[in-house]
């Protein structure tokens, strides 16, 4: 039977072709990252149809995906343009993301530059490699201090106390504002997403036995921090300021936090300690995050499911549908334990705490006395991050991604307008954006109806969407659901509305010229091969791909866009995979794209989470130009240690240094304190490491990606 040939037998075949293990992560990762959520049946069990379930799923993916790969080839040959002429979807009007409002801004280098350093190959080195004229070193690690007056970080006596005023465990996204108009002073803001208690302590024999002491300590080693850091002479490289600055911030498990817009204040989030239903204490597994135009950062709560136990079982069959549906408990037991030290996180006592997690926060790095914000606008649901735009008529949009099998992609358009002023009363206005608007969900199109029957005719998965209301004025687009219960149960409102299932939409971004949005679908093992649509084209996804999206009328509030798919992940040998066009022989290999960033000149950066498991390479950070000659040429910029993601990044408003986080170092199978498998970064205990990357060599100038 050929590869063409349709039925059971066709299917069958393909599933070795494309593997079937859980994406790329070791299982210590997914053990503390998501509590294993890829081995249990995904929370999404809606009957929202595939487009594949339109029609008879009779031809394989392999055989469809190398017709895609045919017009790979052909678009080597010369035949680039016209192909990409009829996929391309029309270019959004050019508007520029505001200024910090400081009125600061950096000279940035020319936009467009290309591309020109040598690409960093695959390996498996305990070693941060980075391409010849380079250097990198690590501005801030696991337990270094950040308030005055913190101890120094000590493995084996650790306190709950001292790791309040520490930076946290597991990095993830990370951010840079300058603090002066020659950029040599600015605030790093890190997210701390998760920990990992058997390589934080010796002897962690499960969270029953664990002591006290320790539980607390892993609470406070979630969170965030702001620090101020500093020019090394006149590169690029950054390191922390000799001595605590004012700004320096802990953000834990103990800091205070406003709920605010429309769920603030509602019978879904009022508990004993807070019966007003506004006032929260702390953020939970922070992911990815964003920079707003007027100089707050966006962070999205994701895997809280986790961090809730339950003394006995769920018998509320309202409250158990809705639990399930977000990965919570529904049975009596714990994940992590912290409900022996705070029984809030007892789903037997405080029903309505989880619903005070999994929310975008809002935080003002320039103000160390602020009270962050939870923003309920945004609704709720395993955050990635949230991404902000500026439209032409001053409405913005914030795009975010939903991290789980099979969930979606939301954007919300704000009511007020964004003013582009420096004064502080521009700002507070500005700070009340995300409290009052639209919400949405997408659901893809494809533009091929024999689809999967046969394939597209432009050789190209692409097409239109439209983004489905939820809240619009105020008003619940739910039938059944207040707009409280809409924002809170988002994913069940979504459900509902009939959106797209997706294959982990992870961090979605707009450029912050063109304002085209690229989201990235990092995988999905379990989608079979009946399940299969244009925006999501391969079974069983170990590999993941990266979708752009174009409003129509490039108007932020529109609510129809097109669609198309610039990478299909993998190595470049399958003839399943795509590189947008570009000559396939000539790029680097990336598989399980996470976060997305653009650099000054424009062009798109993907940092990777599973490589390991999926390619045997160690994770790391990629460029890509996305117009121009070189459209499509992917290469690896940097390479992270064994057992590591690379998260972040994070190009400066210069185009100077590169700011990334280097989280779980060293997680594996059998990895313990007596037995490192990574000694990154100071060759001893592994240490979650925040780095930066800069030019060293005098040719080509001293930007990022030269």
């Amino acid at each position: 039977m050929s590869d063409f040939d349709g039925g059971q037998q066709g299917r069958r075949r393909l599933l070795p072709i494309l593997g079937g293990t859980h994406g790329g992560r070791s299982a210590m990762t997914c053990k503390y990252r998501c509590a294993n959520a890829c081995f249990h049946e995904a929370p999404n069990t809606s009957d929202n149809e595939y487009f594949g379930d339109m029609v008879d799923t009779a031809m394989s993916r392999r055989g469809l995906l190398r017709t895609g790969a045919a017009a790979v080839v052909v678009a080597g040959t010369g035949a680039a343009s016209s192909v990409g002429a009829v996929a391309a979807a029309p270019a959004a009007p050019q508007v520029s993301r505001a200024k910090p409002p400081s009125s600061i801004k950096p000279e940035p280098p020319e936009y467009g530059r290309p591309v020109s350093f040598t690409a960093v190959g695959d390996n498996m080195l305990d070693a941060v490699v980075v391409p010849n004229g380079y250097d990198w070193s690590v501005t801030i690690s696991w337990g270094d201090p950040v308030e005055p007056g913190a101890p120094e970080f000590d493995f084996d006596n650790q306190t709950a106390e001292a790791q309040q005023r520490q930076f946290g465990y597991n990095c993830d996204y990370v951010a840079v504002l300058p603090l002066d108009r020659n950029f040599d002073r600015a605030l790093l803001w890190v997210n701390h997403e998760y920990t990992n208690e058997e390589l934080m302590f010796r002897g962690w024999a499960g969270p029953e036995s664990a002591t006290e002491e320790q539980l607390r300590i892993a609470m406070a080693a979630h969170g965030g921090s702001i620090l101020e850091i500093e020019r090394v002479g006149d590169t690029g490289e950054w390191r922390r300021t000799r001595r605590p600055r004012r700004h320096n911030r802990r953000i834990h498990t103990g800091t205070e936090f406003h709920l605010t817009g429309p769920v603030a204040g509602s019978d879904l989030v009022r508990t004993t300690a807070d019966p007003d239903g506004t006032t929260v204490y702390g953020m939970l597994n922070n992911c990815a995050g964003g920079l707003t135009p007027w100089g707050t950062i966006l962070s999205g709560e994701e895997n809280v499911h986790q961090y809730f136990g339950a003394s006995a079982d769920i018998t509320d069959e309202e409250r158990a549908r809705r639990y399930s549906r977000y990965g919570l408990r529904t049975e009596a037991g714990t994940e992590r334990g912290w409900e022996r030290v705070d029984e809030r996180f007892d789903l037997a006592t405080e029903p309505n705490e989880p619903n005070r997690f999994g929310w975008i926060v809002e935080l003002d790095p320039f103000d160390p006395a602020s009270t962050p914000r939870k923003r309920t606008a945004l609704g709720r649901f395993k955050h990635e991050g949230a991404n902000v735009f500026v439209g032409a008529d001053g409405r913005v949009a914030a795009y975010m991604g939903d991290d789980e099998r099979f969930e979606y992609v939301y954007k919300f358009v704000s009511a007020k307008k964004y003013r582009d002023g420096t004064s502080r009363r521009d700002r507070e206005h500005n700070m009340t954006l995300l409290d009052d608007g639209d919400l949405y969900v997408a659901r893809f199109t494809g533009n091929s109806p024999e689809f999967p029957d046969s394939p597209p005719e432009d050789g190209l998965f692409d097409g239109t969407g439209e983004w489905l209301p939820l809240v619009v004025d105020g008003q619940s687009q739910i039938d059944g659901m207040s707009v409280e219960e809409v924002l809170t149960f988002a994913r069940i409102a979504a459900d509902k509305a009939g959106a797209t299932k997706m294959d982990r939409p992870e961090d979605v971004e707009p450029h912050p010229v063109t304002g085209t949005v690229y989201m990235s679908l990092t995988n999905n093992t379990a989608r079979s091969p009946e399940q299969v649509d244009e925006a999501n084209p391969r079974p069983e996804n170990k590999f993941g791909h990266v979708i752009s999206v174009d409003e129509d009328n490039g108007d932020v509030a529109s609510t129809t866009f097109t669609w198309r798919i610039v990478i299909v992940a993998g190595d470049p040998d399958d003839p399943e995979t795509y590189y947008d066009g570009f000559d396939k022989s000539q790029v680097s290999q990336i598989s399980c794209p996470d976060n997305v960033a653009f650099d000054p000149s424009g062009r798109l950066w993907l940092a990777t989470d599973g490589m390991g498991g999926t390619l045997n390479a160690n994770d790391g950070m990629f460029v890509m130009p996305i117009e121009g000659e070189d459209k499509g040429h992917l290469r690896r910029f940097v390479s992270v240690p064994i057992g590591a993601e690379c998260c972040g990044p994070f190009i400066t408003p210069d185009g100077r240094t590169a700011t990334v986080a280097v989280q779980h170092p060293g997680d594996g199978d059998g990895a313990s304190p007596e037995n490192p498998l990574s000694t990154f970064p100071y060759g001893d205990q592994p240490r979650p490491s925040v780095i930066t990357i800069w030019r060293t060599s005098p040719t080509g100038g001293p930007y990022i990606g030269d």
